[in-house]
């Protein structure tokens, strides 16, 4: 009994992990919000093909990848970011979701966030690069700023999601920044927020 019960063990599949980019908990900053009452369109998030995809992409120490099949997002990884994003931006940096008011559509900031690179080093990083561009609204002129963000991840995955969180939550405080001073009518400028070293 006990030997069929070892060999059926064997052959039980490894339980799936589901991790989401969605913060944990999400609160206004300290002080007033940056982009406070700015209408905002967040356009589709676009994130390179091959992290596109429910298992996750990882690079190794020996810099080779490895698919993960048990390590899984709860929903398409561009999906995850955007929605992620948007809380960020709403929540913390007190913009508008003009699909919320569709009185302020008119006159709102579209944001287009391009990732070019979406990176999980286990135990060492997440890192993310892109660009995203701000038009419409009261800006003076179409800003486009560059990006790359890394966050320290331990060695578990759970660390590794909550690092990725932690890197788009940094993206948003910056987006906002950005939006404040379209809102503000301000020359475009891009927050300092490269972490290349």
């Amino acid at each position: 009994m006990l030997g069929v019960l070892a060999l059926a063990a064997c052959g039980t599949t490894p339980p799936t992990h589901f991790h989401s980019l969605m913060p944990t908990e999400i609160v206004a900053r300290p002080g007033a919000p940056a982009a406070s009452g700015i209408a905002v369109v967040l356009e589709p998030v676009r994130v390179p093909a091959q992290v596109d995809q429910p298992q996750w992409l990882v690079q190794l120490g020996d810099d080779s990848m490895a698919v993960l099949e048990q390590e899984r997002w709860a929903s398409p990884l561009r999906d995850e970011f955007r929605q992620a994003l948007l809380e960020e931006l709403i929540v913390a940096q007190g913009a508008v979701d003009s699909r919320t008011q569709p009185a302020a559509s008119a006159a709102a900031v579209r944001v287009t966030v391009d990732v070019r690179r979406f990176d999980s080093l286990p135990g060492r990083e997440a890192r993310i690069e892109g660009s995203w561009t701000i038009t419409g609204g009261d800006a003076r002129a179409a800003s486009r700023c560059e990006w790359l963000i890394r966050e320290p991840a331990a060695g578990s995955f759970p660390a590794l999601a909550a690092a990725h969180r932690r890197a788009v939550a940094r993206l948003g405080a910056a987006i906002g920044q950005a939006l404040a001073r379209a809102g503000r009518g301000e020359a475009a400028a891009c927050p300092a927020l490269d972490d290349r070293r």
